[in-house]
């Protein structure tokens, strides 16, 4: 019996550098998963070049809230034409019903975006930073989808994963229970939507350059979910991703050692419509 997990690569169209680094593990057919950030400048010129994994991998939005700048003016969230940093989203976003109208209008831009490059909806959507789990973003984002698409025809992340999980696992522990604790609800507001979820999600990482991401890349295949989600951020530094994202030096050892990665027997990298 094979468990199949899906291997999803964040930041597709942050830089050019990391987008060639997911192209080439896409070639390779090392992800199954990348998903999107189209409020990114070279979303619509890589957008071709992506389109050309429809059917072998998962292609989604990576809702973008907090890198770089929004596609339209968002006074309220923006004012200076530059998404803010994680901590004053969330705040805005629970004490201001400007700043969520303003970001319900974006996450309708981004979504539009994905699907005038690709000529179709996404995949999946999940969230930079998982911001989509966000209390005054979630509600947006479900809305959108369940709106927008056809029910079961586009899965969203669920970042949560047990605390046994978690900790057997031992990479970031504090980080990814934090995660998990913010997505909580996530799972049942989404399938009462008719919105599918994965169950089971690992990847969250100190991004630490000292640290093996090969040894913890076999950590986060411990004790997988029944529908396991495994995010990456693989990626070749350029001279745009310094100072635009604080991760940078892991990335060039993701990309080496997802090119290497041999999943261990009994498991197998898949997209989400092969999971249970």
């Amino acid at each position: 019996m094979v468990t199949r997990f899906v291997l999803c690569a964040d930041d597709f169209a942050l830089t050019e550098g990391v987008s060639r680094s997911i192209l080439d593990l896409l070639a390779l057919g090392k992800l199954s998963a990348t998903g999107a950030m189209t409020n990114r400048p070279h979303w619509k010129r890589l957008a071709g070049e992506l389109s050309a994994f429809s059917g072998r991998a998962d292609l989604g939005l990576h809702l973008n809230l907090t890198c770089a700048a929004q596609l339209s003016p968002m006074p309220r969230i923006a004012p200076g034409g530059e998404l803010p940093k994680l901590g004053d989203l969330a705040r805005a976003a629970v004490s201001s019903a400007a700043a969520r109208a303003e970001i319900a209008a974006e996450i309708e831009r981004q979504l539009d975006a994905f699907e005038d490059a690709l000529g179709r909806p996404p995949d999946f959507v999940d969230g930079h930073q998982h911001v989509h789990v966000l209390p005054g973003v979630r509600g947006a984002v479900l809305s959108a989808i369940r709106r927008r698409y056809r029910e079961g025809s586009v899965y969203l992340r669920d970042p949560t994963d047990s605390v046994a999980a978690i900790r057997a696992r031992n990479v970031a522990v504090g980080k990814a229970l934090v995660i998990a604790g913010l997505a909580l609800g996530l799972r049942s507001q989404a399938l009462r939507r008719g919105i599918k979820v994965n169950s089971g999600f690992s990847g969250v990482s100190p991004f630490d350059p000292t640290r093996d991401f090969a040894a913890d890349l076999g950590r986060f295949l411990l004790r997988p979910g029944p529908a396991h989600l495994v995010m990456c951020h693989p990626g070749h530094v350029d001279d745009e991703l310094l100072g635009l994202d604080p991760v940078v030096a892991t990335r060039p050892q993701e990309h080496l050692a997802l090119k290497n990665f041999v999943p261990p027997d009994g498991l197998a990298i898949a997209c989400f419509s092969a999971l249970p």
